[in-house]
């Protein structure tokens, strides 16, 4: 699959994530080469002109297609589900280890940036955190032969977003459910802001086997009742606060871990998830990122809800 132009490679490309920095990567004049499980999935990719390679971070070969003559990797892919330690490390461990083993064998390795969590920073938290933090320690022990950079991002938000979306739905309600203490902060990006930032990133001569977090750049991040008073403003109508008793959440976090390993599907609330939802600080500077790249936020978050208004109504 050699090419005299060089590639930009990309892991979970079919994710809520990796669709939007696919298609900011080629409107900012790139190639780009997206692994992919199955072609079915990612059918809007190929028709945007993205080259697919079918596999995983479990094939080296898939790895090795991946990486031909790529200029840079941005690995995206990872587990942020899961019934179990393992099942996190597999694919945030084990995935990332893979990767970095074949790109370090290249005969001209590429830059690899690796989109990781801003949960590495409390591995004891949960089992995600803790498997994110690894991998990142695996990319810090590599030989100064690889040029990488970490970046960390807060919870990221926008369209084709899962996670966040639920919340602001239920703002959009007129009702915000707090998971833990109404002072807890906790830092956000808008998708678009994110893949923006791993551009500016990508665009670095050399990344430095740096680790850097981002964010939209307001002041100490948001406490709950923050993101209330700003969605009232986007919708119009009081959003009342409402603390989740935290008897019923650990209720549902352990039954819904119970019947996950019954039925065998991948859980989202579990306990180990809890801890990482009442960590009272997820607050970030992206002072350092800026200087670096030059990159600085462009989407507040009431602009972003703005632009989601119009698809949650």
């Amino acid at each position: 699959m050699s090419t005299a132009t060089p590639w930009i490679a990309v892991t979970g490309a079919t994710g809520f994530i990796g669709r939007t920095l696919c298609a900011h990567l080629q409107a900012n004049g790139y190639s780009v080469r997206a692994l992919v499980r199955k072609a079915d999935a990612a059918t809007s990719l190929a028709a945007s002109g993205v080259a697919l390679i079918i596999g995983d971070l479990s094939r080296e070969d898939s790895l090795t297609a991946l990486l031909d003559d790529a200029a840079a990797v941005i690995h995206l892919a990872g587990a942020v589900r899961g019934s179990s330690p393992e099942s996190f490390k597999r694919t945030n461990v084990d995935g990332t280890q893979r990767l970095i083993d074949v790109a370090s064998r290249s005969a001209h390795p590429p830059k690899l940036i690796y989109i990781s969590s801003l949960a590495a920073r409390e591995p004891q938290l949960s089992w995600y955190a803790r498997s994110k933090h690894t991998a990142e320690q695996r990319l810090q022990a590599t030989t100064e032969r690889l040029d990488w950079a970490i970046i960390r991002p807060p919870a990221v938000y926008g369209p084709g977003d899962k996670e966040m979306l639920a919340v602001f739905r239920s703002m959009a309600r007129g009702v915000l459910p707090i998971p833990g203490d109404p002072a807890s902060r906790v830092s956000l990006i808008h998708v678009d802001d994110l893949v923006e930032g791993i551009i500016a990133c990508l665009r670095l001569p050399k990344l430095g086997r740096r680790t850097f977090a981002l964010d939209d750049g307001m002041p100490d991040g948001y406490a709950w009742l923050d993101m209330a008073a700003i969605a009232e403003g986007v919708w119009g109508r009081k959003v009342h606060a409402l603390r989740v008793p935290a008897l019923l959440l650990d209720g549902l976090a352990y039954a819904n871990l119970g019947l996950s390993r019954l039925l065998g599907y991948a859980p989202m609330l579990t306990p180990s998830k809890l801890r990482e939802l009442r960590h009272p600080d997820w607050v970030v500077n992206n002072q350092a990122f800026t200087e670096a790249t030059g990159w600085h936020p462009q989407v507040t978050l009431r602009s972003g809800l703005e632009k989601l208004k119009r698809s949650i109504g």
